[in-house]
């Protein structure tokens, strides 16, 4: 091979490289960071973060400080969508609420991402194995104290509430308590992950938390199904970053969600 041929052949495998590594660059570092509640992230964010940053080259920062801190971030421009489990009419009421006066509602564009049930879980030593709708508005608005008046063990009723999980409380509340305030004097706690813990290490102790905290270290009752969408939320049309992730959420990253 001429000298002249060995350097033409040296420029075009330089300019092959260049033009993979142009390509591959940008799917590397799209990024996107989300707010949201447990719902979302306990049964969509977690399940596809890994997953998709191998798959697609999206990776995923969580910012799991509850559907009202998260919808707040969004407007700050810290996070580039919020997401919840509950309805968008449902979140923008809890807002108002919450006294949250939302610079410009139209802005908000929303779409459903996934659907979870809101489980009740118990400490292992309050063995009930069903609660009916009245048994359990019972138990979350402080009338029953003790387990022995909803058929389980003599052993007075801890409730735990988190304040990282309006979303799960707000449609509990609504469906199951008709609205009712929940007991007074109950156990605070924050995210999902801490209501399981607590429960977990509190005798006669009670929560509540999206379908994917069941598990052996709890009890889970059967109870009447109490369902919620999970809705995600952007300010304007979503980035390219957050398209593909919603793309893959409806596509190949459905093997990993919980149903």
């Amino acid at each position: 091979m001429t000298k002249r041929r060995m350097i033409a052949s040296s420029l075009k495998f330089l300019v092959v490289v260049l033009a993979a590594v142009g390509i591959a660059c940008p799917a590397l570092a799209d990024e996107v960071k989300v707010g949201a509640g447990a719902a979302p992230v306990e049964n969509v964010f977690n399940k596809i973060k890994e997953p998709m940053a191998k798959d697609i080259g999206v990776n995923l920062t969580i910012i799991s400080n509850g559907p009202s801190q998260a919808l707040k971030d969004l407007d700050a421009g810290s996070v580039e969508a919020a997401a919840a489990g509950m309805t968008f009419a449902d979140w923008m009421a809890m807002m108002t609420k919450e006294g949250y006066a939302i610079p410009d509602r139209g802005a908000y564009k929303s779409r459903v991402i996934g659907k979870d049930l809101v489980k009740v879980l118990t400490n292992k030593d309050v063995p009930v194995k069903s609660l009916s709708k009245a048994q359990l508005a019972d138990i979350f608005t402080g009338k029953a104290k003790n387990w022995s008046e909803v058929g389980g063990p003599d052993q007075p009723i801890v409730v735990i509430l988190g304040s990282k999980i309006p979303g799960t409380q707000a449609v509990f509340q609504n469906q199951v308590m008709a609205g009712a305030p929940y007991a007074t004097g109950a156990v605070e706690g924050t995210t999902a992950g801490d209501l399981k813990t607590k429960v977990a290490a509190t005798p006669g102790g009670v929560c509540l938390g999206p379908m994917s905290g069941v598990d052996a270290s709890v009890n889970a009752p059967e109870v009447p199904e109490i369902g919620r969408p999970i809705t995600i939320v952007t300010k304007g049309e979503p980035s390219g970053a957050v398209l593909k992730m919603l793309d893959y959420i409806r596509g190949q990253g459905q093997q990993y969600i919980v149903k």
